[in-house]
């Protein structure tokens, strides 16, 4: 027969471990809606840019699946992808990105990036949650042969979920326009990854989503994004009269910083 102290004490621990579950879950929620502002926020100050994250996120997933990556890394993918480009919403960089209608300068990219680290920078807190989070936003422009930046990581070093957003956003940077740079044809993508297979990019990963049928469901992507959000001749005009609102910065505290 089990002691009533025991059994007392076992009850007391089941009830510490379920207000520790219930709690735990209460946590994650409150990180996953912290991440759904964010990106709300990215959608709202720039309707290009998000659609651009959602876009590498749908390419880096099925890169990632076809890689025959676990289920946790896939996920985590899609939230480097989603993310990758949040350090593009600052003080800094917001004209550039967002309002730019000819050549970036040199002044510019240089300010440009810097976007990697100012990403990682307003993601670290959410740290506990999604370890793998800021380090694949600050990592998402390394290159293999370690020419990248900002810490010049070299082939495996670079983290996973980094390797694959490149690639994805690479392709996806070519195969649709943005402020600074037209659109170029499926086959200038291809050329560009195959010929910075083993330089730019994870050989492994480049081969893989140079798979004919990869390339085919990142077509219907594109094909599906494109009939989503349609080129329109003045996207500003088009916020206003949606009345899109601004909502840049607003989670951050206190007073914005100086341009560097």
């Amino acid at each position: 027969m089990r002691s009533p102290i025991l059994l007392t004490l076992g009850a007391g621990v089941g009830a510490l471990l379920v207000r520790q579950h219930r709690e735990s879950q209460r946590s994650a929620r409150l990180a996953a809606a912290a991440l759904e502002a964010l990106l709300n926020a990215i959608d709202a100050n720039d309707a290009v840019t998000g659609a651009h994250a959602r876009r590498v996120a749908a390419y880096g997933m099925t890169l990632a699946r076809a890689a025959h990556l676990d289920e946790s890394t896939v996920r985590s993918v899609e939230r480097v992808a989603l993310f990758h480009d949040i350090g593009k919403i600052h003080e800094a960089l917001f004209d550039i990105v967002h309002d730019h209608d000819g050549e970036v300068t040199p002044e510019e990219r240089r300010l440009i990036a810097t976007h990697p680290q100012r990403g990682a920078d307003v993601l670290h807190p959410l740290s506990f949650f999604y370890p793998d989070l800021s380090d694949g936003v600050l990592a998402h422009h390394e290159r293999w042969d370690g020419s990248g930046y900002p810490r010049g990581l070299v082939a495996e070093d670079i983290p996973i979920q980094a390797r694959v957003v490149a690639i994805a956003d690479t392709f996806d940077a070519i195969t649709h326009s943005r402020r600074y740079r037209r659109a170029h044809r499926l086959d200038d993508a291809l050329r560009v990854l195959a010929e910075g297979s083993g330089t730019q990019f994870d050989p492994v990963l480049v081969a893989t989503f140079l798979d004919p049928r990869v390339l085919a469901r990142a077509r219907r992507i594109a094909n599906e994004s494109r009939r989503a959000h349609p080129p329109r001749d003045d996207e500003r005009r088009h916020r206003e009269e949606a009345k899109v609102p601004d909502v840049k910065f607003r989670w951050r505290a206190g007073p914005t910083a100086s341009p560097p």
